[in-house]
């Protein structure tokens, strides 16, 4: 990469920093689970190596180093102000198996050794053709033998519109002198196209699709996708021929349920099938033209073990994963075991409609397990219980909604138990990492978000940062009201009853143990107690 454009580069990253935070499509556990339903086997998160390039400040790569001692990860970002914040982070939380470097990627070498994973989120369509190559070239020759690589990046077709969005904010935007004044100019350009736009264009189209974007999004991440000097989108295919020309083939994405073609419909599903061949890039790049994709996540092998994919689901694989999921009636009311339907909201706002018993005891064990993951023999055994049903017809019918659930993208999977607390215990216990005031959860700032066991983001409540620092598994519910009472006595916190401050100490006990149920029900829900 030419200096000045590394440095123009670095300087967008080091004036408006990336928000640095989990992204649970990238998580190590995720890539796992996938690998393995695929057909391949892969090293397990507890002691893997990961590179992460492009690591910001590490919100995505450090709470994977605070979930496994034994596991060792390295992040590489060329801005040294995000580093710096991450070095920081690091050093509070006293984590020993983790580093952040400041580093050109395009440098990276053999004497860096070989990861286990490696994950680049949001950097290769944003920087140059050459680092391009080295990113792949560092996914290949940095891999190990059984790794897995995951990179995302913008595509086509999708991008093409957004492409005239982009390149409007850069005539007005790019010429200014800060952040602000660029973004605040590219903004003054898209509201004057869109109220100048002939009703009939394809720009008032283009500008209908794009506007909600534009205004519901955050000023860096803006400044980062449409104004920076580099955005190159490419098609989903020629991403994967740039992949084998550097020794990778394409195992999936890490958004599964994109995969499935009988997620798109019976008059797409057979005329693709016969189209494509058997070729399961040539059916991903029809259905992104199909959706008008803009953005993908890939996962990336060895083209060694491409031979080994399997993407005909196999039940023997789906019967050795865990599952989770969220199943709750749209009425508001309770599954019925009975023949009646019932349509539910399941994970990622997606609709399931069930109907026969056995499907019905399956979601709602899964249910009130949940964040917990469940095995699918605890999960048989448990609708066996419900239901009554004997297991010779009830088995089939818990498994094949399993891998209709998992096809939908309807629930989540790991290979190892998801260890989050089914119900509050007595002695509540919150994970460690988001427990300690300088560890990695509390000095977020004032988002205030902390990485849960699912490696998503999740927001605290001001009453939930109270009480985070004493769930070691050593105070009752009855020592933690004490506790809140004496804050809110000591004026550090308020609670307010009848839009009044509650300052009456015989109220006041009461007041905070009802509290002290809320917070650890939406702590636990969050998935920040543990088992």
């Amino acid at each position: 990469m030419p200096d000045t454009l590394t440095s123009t580069l670095t300087s967008y990253y080091d004036e408006v920093p990336y928000e640095s935070h989990p992204f649970p499509q990238t998580a190590v556990e995720h890539l796992e689970a996938l690998a393995f339903l695929f057909g391949l086997e892969t090293p397990a998160p507890a002691k893997a190596r990961v590179l992460e390039l492009g690591c910001a400040a590490g919100g995505n790569l450090i709470p994977f180093a605070a979930r496994y001692p034994e596991a060792s990860a390295l992040g590489l970002d060329l801005s040294k102000v995000q580093v710096e914040q991450g070095v920081g982070a690091i050093s509070r939380a006293g984590l020993p198996n983790v580093e952040l470097r400041a580093f050109n990627l395009a440098e990276v070498d053999a004497s860096f050794g070989q990861f286990d994973y490696i994950i680049c989120h949001g950097v290769y369509s944003w920087v140059p053709g050459p680092v391009q190559d080295a990113i792949l070239r560092v996914c290949s020759e940095n891999l190990a033998p059984n790794g897995v690589a995951y990179v995302s990046y913008n595509v086509y077709p999708g991008w093409k519109a957004r492409e005239i969005v982009r390149d409007a904010m850069i005539l007005r935007g790019a010429p200014r002198d800060t952040p602000d004044e660029k973004l605040s100019y590219a903004r003054g350009m898209l509201e004057f196209l869109e109220q100048s736009a002939r009703p009939d264009s394809v720009l008032k189209k283009t500008l209908e699709e794009t506007m909600p974007i534009v205004r519901g999004s955050s000023g860096y991440y803006l400044l980062h996708e449409f104004l920076e000097p580099c955005n190159a989108p490419c098609y989903f295919k020629e991403f994967v021929a740039r992949a084998e020309a550097h020794g990778l083939a394409y195992l999936a994405d890490a958004e599964p349920s994109t995969m499935f073609v009988q997620n798109y419909g019976e008059k797409v599903r057979e005329p693709l099938l016969r189209e494509c061949g058997g070729s399961q890039v040539l059916m991903e790049q029809y259905l992104d033209f199909l959706v008008n994709r803009t953005f993908r996540q890939t996962l990336l092998v060895k083209q060694d073990r491409a031979a080994d994919v399997r993407y005909r689901l196999d039940q023997g694989r789906i019967r050795s994963l865990e599952f989770a999921g969220v199943f709750t009636t749209e009425d508001g009311g309770a599954l019925t075991l009975d023949a009646r339907e019932q349509s539910c909201n399941a994970l990622r706002n997606l609709k399931v409609t069930l109907r026969l018993p056995v499907q019905k005891a399956a979601a709602q064990v899964l249910d009130a397990h949940y964040p917990a993951s469940v095995s699918s023999e605890a999960l048989i055994a448990a609708v066996l219980a419900a239901t009554g049903e004997p297991r010779a017809s009830a088995e089939p019918l818990v498994m094949s909604m399993l891998e209709e659930l998992l096809i939908l993208g309807a629930v989540r999977i790991r290979r190892a138990p998801v260890q989050a607390a089914t119900e509050v215990s007595a002695w509540p216990l919150a994970l460690p990492s988001v427990r300690s005031a300088s560890g990695l959860a509390l000095s977020a700032g004032s988002s205030a978000n902390v990485c849960n066991q699912w490696h998503e983001s999740v927001g605290l409540s001001a009453l939930e940062r109270c009480l985070l620092p004493l769930l070691d598994g050593a105070h009752s519910h009855d020592m933690l009201a004490d506790y809140l009472a004496a804050e809110v006595r000591a004026d550090r916190l308020r609670f307010v009853q009848n839009d009044k401050p509650l300052t009456d100490p015989s109220a006041l006990k009461e007041f905070a143990l009802n509290q002290v149920a809320l917070g650890l029900r939406d702590l636990r829900r969050k998935a920040l107690l543990v088992a």
